[in-house]
C-alpha cells in the first residue's frame, strides 16, 4: 500500500519528471502579502499576481503541494470538522499550474493518466463535472472540457453538468475566472454514485479540481477574455490518500494514526474506533486536525489573540481543549505535547516545521494554561444551565447565558452551541449577539465622549477632504453638541465644554491611530475665539470638542478656522516614520511582520507589530539605520486614491488586517511619484492620515523603547524631529560623561567597562571557590557521619540555604566517586525561597532497582514540585520550603526500608 509521503512525491514527480513542471514551494498558511486573506486557504494564492498580470512568473509550469486553512472568512470548515470523515481546517493541496502554457487537453489528459495508469484507479469509480454554461454573460456550455474527457476515456454518463456554484471558479467579486471541472470518486458498492456527485455525502466526493482560467470580471460583472489562459488545479492531499490506501475516512489513512497514537498515549483515552457518533472518536478527530492548523500557522508567524486569524486560532485551541476535557478526560495542557510528533511527522516535507518547534510549543502551552483556569468551571456551569433549560421545559438556552459563558469562562459561542447540540439542545445565537453588542456599547460609551447611539437629534455631516491642504479655510457653523444634544440654531454657550459642527473643516478627526488636532476657530472680525482640544469623527460628522472662550458665535456664521501648526507638524513626522518603521521591521526581521495597532501624536508614534521575541541591539540598530537612511535621501511622500480592487495590487502594499477601507481607499507612497513606478522597496500603506512631503521634513528618528504587549505582539515607541535630536544628543553627552569618568575616550567605554566585568567576574569566581571549600568540608562531614546500612552509606541532609547548584552537584559527583556504595540526598532553600533537590546513587544499586529518579519524585511532591533524571541522577524543585525536612525525612524512611528491606 502507498504511503501518504509516497503519494505526495508520486503526484510531484509525474509533473516535474514526467511533464517538465518546476517544483514551487508551498507559501506560508499565513498570507503576508495579502490582506484579504485570514489564511492562505487554496494553492493558486501564492500566484494570483500572475493570474492578475501584476506580475511576470519566472516558469510556465508549476506543481507544489501548498499548506492550506480553512477557518474563520469566506472559506470556512472549522465547524464540520470532526462531524464527518473528510472536512479539515488544516490540509495539503497539491496542485499543477500553467501561466500562458497548456491548456484544457493536457490538464485533463494529465490528470486522467495520473489517476488511472500511474495510481491504478478504477475509471468506473470516476466521475467528471463541466461548467453548465452561463446565458447571461454568454458563456456556452464547457463542450470542449467534455470532448477532452470523452477523448480520455470517461463514458458519456459519467459527465455531469454544473452550475456557476460548483463549475465556474472566481478570485472574487472582479478579477480572473473561468469554468472549472471537477472530478470525484465513487466508493458506493456498485459503482451507482452518479447521482450522488456534488450531494455533500462522502460515498461520491470531490478529489481534484481543474480551474481555466480564461476571463476577467470587470467592475460592471461583465466578462472580458484574457489575453492568456491559464490552469490552476487543486488536489486534496487527504482525500487522495484515503483512496488511494482504500479507506472510507480521510482520518483512517496514516497522515493521522501517528498523532491518534500519541493522542492515546497522552491522554490514557481509549484507543480511536471511527465511530461518527461517538463523542470520543469526534474528540479525536477534532484534536489531530487542530493541533496540526495551529503547528503550521505558529510556525508561519500567526500569534493567539484576540483579532482577526489570531482569534480564529484561539478558537481552534480552545474547541480541541474543550473536546480533551470532556471526552478524553484530560486534566492538564495537553495539546503542546503532540507538536513534536506532528514535526516528527512532516518535517521532512515542511522543514520550517523545524526552526522552532519549542516555541510554537510554548505559545500552545501557555494558551492552554490560561483556558484551563475557567474551562472546567465553564463546564460545570453549562451543565447547570442545561439542566435548568431542560426543566423548564424549553430547549434553548438563552443568549443571555450564552454570553455570560462567553465573557465569564471564555465558552466561545460555537463551543456552547456544540455542548448544546451534545445535549440535545439548542443556542439563542440572536439572543447572544445582542447582548455582546449590549457590552461592546457599553465599552464604547465608558471610553468615549459622544456616541451615536445615545445622541439625541441628526448630526449634519461635514466635508473635512481640507485636512489634507494647508493653511486656514472659512466654515460655517451648523450648530453645536452639548450633552449629547444636537442643538441647530441659536447661540453657541460660552466657557462650557461642548462640539461645534461646521458645514466643512481643516481639522484632522482622530482616525486610523492618529490622533485629532488641536487650535482655535474665531469669527471673521477676531473678536470670537473657539479653542478645540480635540477632533472627534462620529459618522459623517467631525466634532470639534473645546468651549468658547470669548465673544459670540451662533448658527450660520461664518469662522475661520486654524489648526495648532506645529503640533500637526509634528504628528505628521511621527506618522510618515511609522510608514517607514513598518516597513523597515519587515526588511530586518523577516515578511512575518504585520501591524496590530498604532497611536501617533505630536510627541511620538507607538507601533504594534507581531513578533515573538525582543528585538537585539543590532536589530533596533539596523531599524534605526533603514528609516534614517529614507530620511536622509528627502524621498517624497504623496497619497493617491484608487478603487480599492486596483490599490491591493500596488507590489508590496501594507494594509492593516482586519480594518474595512472605503472603496475608493487612499494610498500613501514613500520614494516614488506614481503608483506606477512602486516597487517592494517602496514604502506603500493605505492610510488617511496626514504626512509631510518629504522625508528629509522628519529629521531623524530614534527609537525609545520596545515591549511585550501580548503573546506574539511587541511594541516600539519612538519619536522623530528635535524630540529626537535632544535624545541623541543627551545620550552622546552621557557617553563621553562616562568616558572622563572611566578615563578613557568615548570609542574606548565599552572596552573598560568589559574589563571590569571581567575583574568583577574573578572576584566573584574566588568567593565561590572559598564557598566551595567550606562545602567541600561539610559534605566531608556528612559522609564522616553517615549511617551504614549493610555497605551503603545513607547521605541525607539539609544544606545551608543558597548554596549554588553547580557546587551542590559537582560535591554528589565527588561522593559517587570517593564511596563504593552509597544513596545520596541534598535539599536546601535557594534565594528565592524555592527548593532545590538532588538525589543519586552509586551503579550497584541502579542494578538493585533502586533509582534516584523514582526517589526524587516522591520527594518533590511534598515540597509541592516536580523533576526527573536518570536512574543514577535526578534532580528536583519545590516552591513550599517549609516541608523541606518532611521530604528528607521521608527519603532516609524510604532508603532504609530499600537497603535493608527486611
Amino acid at each position: 500500500m502507498l504511503t501518504s509521503r509516497d503519494i505526495r512525491q508520486q503526484f510531484i514527480d509525474f509533473f516535474c519528471k514526467r511533464h517538465d513542471h518546476v517544483y514551487v514551494p508551498s507559501s506560508p498558511v499565513v498570507p503576508y502579502n495579502d490582506p484579504t486573506l485570514l489564511f492562505t486557504n487554496a494553492g493558486m494564492n501564492q500566484f494570483k499576481p500572475y493570474f492578475l498580470g501584476t506580475e511576470k512568473p519566472p516558469y510556465k509550469r508549476v506543481a507544489n503541494t501548498q499548506k492550506c486553512i480553512r477557518a474563520g472568512g469566506k472559506h470556512n470548515d472549522l465547524d464540520d470538522v470532526g462531524k464527518d470523515t473528510y472536512h479539515h481546517t488544516f490540509f495539503e493541496m497539491l496542485g499543477n499550474w500553467s501561466f500562458g502554457d497548456y491548456f484544457k487537453k493536457e490538464a485533463i489528459t494529465w490528470a486522467w493518466e495520473l489517476l488511472t495508469e500511474v495510481w491504478q484507479i478504477d475509471p468506473a469509480r470516476l466521475h467528471v463535472t463541466v461548467f453548465e454554461g452561463d446565458p447571461e454573460n454568454n458563456i456556452p456550455r464547457d463542450e470542449e472540457a467534455a470532448r477532452y474527457w470523452r477523448d480520455v476515456g470517461v463514458p458519456a454518463h459519467h459527465i455531469h453538468y454544473g452550475g456557476k456554484k460548483d463549475n465556474f471558479w472566481e478570485m472574487g467579486d472582479t478579477g480572473p475566472c473561468g469554468p472549472c471541472t471537477e472530478i470525484h470518486f465513487d466508493r458506493t458498492a456498485d459503482k451507482s454514485g452518479g447521482k450522488l456527485v456534488n450531494a455533500g455525502t462522502d460515498l461520491v466526493i470531490e478529489i481534484w479540481n481543474l480551474v481555466f482560467i480564461q476571463f476577467n470580471r470587470n467592475e460592471d460583472q461583465s466578462l472580458a477574455p484574457l489575453p492568456e489562459n491559464h490552469v490552476d488545479t487543486g488536489m486534496g492531499f487527504e482525500r487522495i490518500c484515503a483512496v488511494l490506501q482504500n479507506k472510507t475516512s480521510n482520518y483512517d489513512t496514516d497522515v493521522f494514526a501517528p498523532l491518534f497514537t500519541a493522542i492515546q498515549q497522552i491522554t490514557g483515552a481509549p484507543p480511536y474506533t471511527g465511530g461518527l457518533d461517538n463523542h470520543k472518536d469526534i474528540a479525536y478527530r477534532v484534536i489531530a486536525d487542530h493541533i496540526r492548523a495551529l503547528t503550521f500557522a505558529l510556525t508561519d508567524g500567526a500569534a493567539i489573540g484576540n483579532i482577526g486569524r489570531d482569534y480564529v486560532l484561539r478558537r481552534i485551541l480552545r474547541r480541541a481543549e474543550r473536546y480533551g476535557v470532556q471526552y478524553l478526560d484530560t486534566r492538564e495542557p495537553f495539546l503542546y505535547r503532540l507538536v513534536p510528533i506532528l514535526v516528527e511527522q512532516m518535517g521532512d516535507v515542511f522543514p520550517e516545521l523545524r526552526r522552532n518547534p519549542q516555541q510554537v510549543q510554548a505559545q500552545i502551552h501557555e494558551e492552554e494554561k490560561a483556558f484551563l483556569r475557567t474551562l472546567h468551571r465553564g463546564i460545570k456551569l453549562f451543565k447547570q444551565i442545561a439542566e435548568e433549560t431542560r426543566q423548564s421545559g424549553r430547549d434553548t438556552i438563552s443568549g443571555e447565558d450564552a454570553f455570560k459563558l462567553h465573557d465569564t469562562y471564555g465558552l466561545f459561542i460555537d463551543i456552547t452551541q456544540q455542548m448544546a447540540a451534545e445535549e440535545g439542545l439548542r443556542v439563542d445565537v440572536q439572543g447572544f449577539e445582542n447582548a455582546m453588542q449590549q457590552a461592546r456599547i457599553k465599552a464604547r460609551e465608558a471610553s468615549k465622549k459622544y456616541h451615536m447611539t445615545t445622541i439625541s437629534g441628526e448630526l449634519p455631516p461635514t466635508d473635512d477632504h481640507y485636512k489634507y491642504l494647508p493653511g486656514s479655510i472659512t466654515a460655517q457653523i451648523v450648530g453645536w453638541l452639548q450633552d449629547n444634544q444636537v442643538n441647530t440654531q441659536g447661540v453657541v454657550p460660552q466657557g462650557i465644554n461642548l462640539a461645534l459642527l461646521l458645514d466643512r473643516t481643516n481639522f484632522y478627526a482622530e482616525q486610523g491611530g492618529q490622533v485629532g488636532d488641536t487650535g482655535y476657530i474665531r469669527s471673521l472680525q477676531g473678536e470670537a475665539t473657539f479653542i478645540v482640544e480635540d477632533t472627534q469623527r462620529l459618522g459623517d460628522a467631525v466634532l470639534h470638542i473645546g468651549y468658547l472662550q470669548n465673544g459670540e458665535l451662533h448658527v450660520g456664521q461664518e469662522v475661520e478656522l486654524t489648526y495648532d501648526l506645529p503640533r500637526r507638524q509634528a504628528i505628521m513626522r511621527n506618522h510618515t516614520a511609522t510608514h517607514l518603521l513598518n516597513h523597515a521591521l519587515r526588511k530586518v526581521l523577516g515578511s512575518h511582520v504585520e501591524q496590530k495597532g498604532s497611536l501617533v501624536d505630536d510627541t511620538k508614534t507607538r507601533f504594534d507589530f507581531s513578533h515573538d521575541k525582543p528585538l537585539t541591539l543590532e536589530q533596533i540598530r539596523q531599524i534605526e539605520q533603514h528609516v534614517n537612511e529614507i530620511i536622509q535621501a528627502d524621498q517624497p511622500v504623496i497619497a493617491v486614491v484608487k478603487p480599492l480592487a486596483v490599490a491591493r495590487e500596488i507590489p508590496g502594499v501594507r494594509a492593516v488586517f482586519g480594518e474595512k477601507y472605503p472603496d475608493p481607499v487612499r494610498v500613501v507612497l514613500i520614494g516614488t511619484h506614481s503608483p506606477e513606478h512602486v516597487t517592494l522597496e517602496n514604502p506603500a500603506e493605505f492610510c488617511g492620515g496626514t504626512h509631510v512631503a518629504h522625508t528629509g521634513q522628519i529629521g531623524c528618528f530614534k527609537i525609545l523603547s520596545q515591549e511585550a504587549v501580548a503573546k506574539g505582539v511587541r511594541r516600539i515607541t519612538a519619536i522623530t524631529g528635535p524630540a529626537a535630536f535632544d535624545l541623541i544628543q543627551s545620550r552622546a553627552f552621557l557617553l563621553e560623561d562616562l568616558a572622563l569618568q572611566l578615563q578613557c575616550r568615548p570609542e574606548e567605554v565599552r572596552e573598560r567597562i568589559t574589563s571590569l566585568q571581567d575583574q568583577l567576574k574573578k572576584l566573584q569566581e574566588q568567593l565561590k571557590k572559598s564557598s566551595t571549600v567550606d562545602l567541600t568540608a561539610l559534605v566531608d562531614k556528612l559522609w564522616a557521619d553517615a549511617p551504614l546500612i549493610g555497605s551503603t552509606r545513607l547521605i541525607i541532609a539539609q544544606l545551608p540555604n543558597d548554596v549554588p547548584l553547580e557546587a551542590v552537584r559537582a560535591q554528589v559527583d565527588r561522593l559517587r566517586q570517593k564511596c563504593p556504595s552509597a544513596l545520596v540526598v541534598f535539599g536546601w532553600i535557594d534565594s528565592s525561597g524555592k527548593v532545590p533537590l538532588l538525589a543519586a546513587v552509586t551503579p550497584d544499586l541502579v542494578g538493585k532497582g533502586i533509582h534516584a529518579q523514582a526517589l526524587v519524585k516522591q520527594l518533590a511532591a511534598i515540597v509541592g514540585g516536580g523533576g526527573g533524571g536518570k536512574a543514577d541522577f535526578a534532580q528536583a524543585g519545590g516552591k513550599l520550603p517549609e516541608k523541606l525536612p518532611e521530604a528528607l525525612q521521608l527519603a532516609e524512611q524510604l532508603g532504609r526500608n530499600w537497603l535493608n528491606p527486611s
